[in-house]
């Protein structure tokens, strides 16, 4: 897949283009993209996606807290060209370009700058100032300019219209396997491998301290999570904390921890891809550290059941 970053000195053969955040890359929006390539190979086209960077809440909303963002940009073409598509056009969001017209931007981006043969909008999409670039105002548009224009239906899963605003909301719950399902994938921590103050080592339960690539990222609930780990080219299983460590810290401050299981390589400074497969309990304080080992041993247990890995003999051990 091409990236590509603004529009100029852009060359694409007869691009079936999408516009939208993508933010995760769901389900629904792999509906959307499944029918950009179909339309794209009947068309003899190209398939583009047109997102943005940052997401647009954070220009149109500024006095808001931002939303935590479900990919990073990073992940989100590694994801898109996994599914085949094969261009991403990153456009800056900027006021201007919200203040922009629908019909500016059909014209000057769409038309002039990509030349586009179609172009493909979910069930509820709308671009331009103040939304209105409205499916029926962009038929008048795609005749005008001659180019072809379809409307996706909206997915649903169990009767539910899956968006990333639910998804965002089921991992704030610690709800793993809703946010999974919506997703169609383990929702992805990644980050850099950072030194920490070693209690998990003293503990019999060291463990990998991440600092997040985006700190954008949504973090999930606070507790512990069974995880997969990916180090390099293997992948390993482990257990996660997401919290302020009220047993051994006073600080307030939250730490993303990881325990690999069966790993014992120096990894400083290196990085991780955490996917979280299911959320085992909350944080909880205990009144000493002795407490807190004996429930990692049995949050151990579960985690290892849940991911299906075998017991280790020692049960006092990492």
């Amino acid at each position: 897949m091409q990236i590509h970053y603004g529009t100029e000195n852009i060359h694409i053969l007869r691009p079936v283009v999408t516009i939208g955040s993508f933010d995760g890359v769901h389900k629904g929006h792999v509906q959307v993209i499944e029918s950009l390539k179909k339309v794209a190979g009947r068309l003899q086209g190209e398939t583009v996606i047109i997102s943005f960077e940052p997401h647009p809440r954070e220009v149109l909303y500024p006095q808001e807290e931002a939303p935590g963002i479900l990919t990073s940009l990073e992940e989100k073409a590694e994801i898109l060209d996994a599914l085949g598509v094969e261009h991403l056009v990153i456009l800056p969001f900027t006021r201007s370009l919200a203040d922009l017209e629908y019909d500016e931007f059909v014209r000057h981006i769409l038309v002039d700058c990509l030349g586009i043969t179609g172009l493909i909008i979910g069930y509820d999409h709308r671009f331009g100032k103040n939304r209105e670039g409205t499916f029926e105002r962009l038929k008048e548009l795609s005749a005008r300019y001659r180019f072809y224009l379809e409307q996706e239906e909206v997915y649903e899963e169990h009767q539910i219209n899956i968006s990333s605003t639910k998804i965002r909301n089921a991992l704030q719950i610690g709800d793993i396997a809703r946010a999974n399902e919506f997703l169609g994938y383990s929702y992805t921590l990644s980050g850099k491998v950072t030194e920490g103050d070693k209690i998990g080592r003293t503990l019999g339960f060291p463990t990998a301290n991440i600092q997040l690539k985006d700190i954008r990222k949504q973090l999930p609930a606070s507790g512990v999570y069974a995880v997969k780990v990916r180090v390099g080219e293997e992948t390993y299983g482990g257990m996660l904390n997401i919290g302020v460590r009220p047993t051994v810290s006073s600080s307030g401050i939250a730490r993303i921890e990881v325990h690999i299981f069966g790993f014992h390589q120096d990894i400083y400074g290196g990085e991780l891809h955490i996917a979280l497969v299911a959320r085992l309990r909350g944080e909880r304080r205990f009144n000493d550290t002795q407490g807190l080992q004996q429930q990692l041993i049995r949050d151990r247990r579960a985690v290892l059941a849940c991911l299906h890995l075998p017991f280790p003999t020692d049960e006092n051990g990492g």
